[in-house]
């Protein structure tokens, strides 16, 4: 299994609650729709004056998986619709191990 993990910084003038509602009702649906994704898991950040405001965790089959994944039109909309509601230069995503110790 392949995961990846998306930090996300909402944009400056965005209120927090717009933030949550957008990413929550308008984009977590276009991410759903990307083809292979097997999970996909929101984490809201609790504390508002902390960054980053919120993770996402996405989960594919392998890292070929994620690569067609990012690059069907599905991915291309998710990936383009970021510049909506999160701040491009502070979000960042990486490709992870899981390693499970307890």
């Amino acid at each position: 299994m392949t995961k990846v993990l998306v930090m996300l910084h909402k944009q400056d003038g965005q209120s927090w609650d717009e933030f949550q509602r957008y990413w929550r009702e308008e984009h977590g649906p276009i991410a759903a729709r990307i083809p292979g994704l097997r999970k996909y898991i929101q984490n809201h950040a609790t504390d508002r004056g902390n960054v980053p405001y919120a993770v996402a965790e996405l989960y594919f089959d392998s890292p070929e998986a994620l690569q067609a994944a990012l690059a069907s039109p599905e991915g291309k909309a998710a990936l383009g619709d970021l510049g909506n509601f999160v701040d491009g230069e502070r979000t960042g995503m990486a490709v992870v191990d899981e390693v499970r110790i307890v």
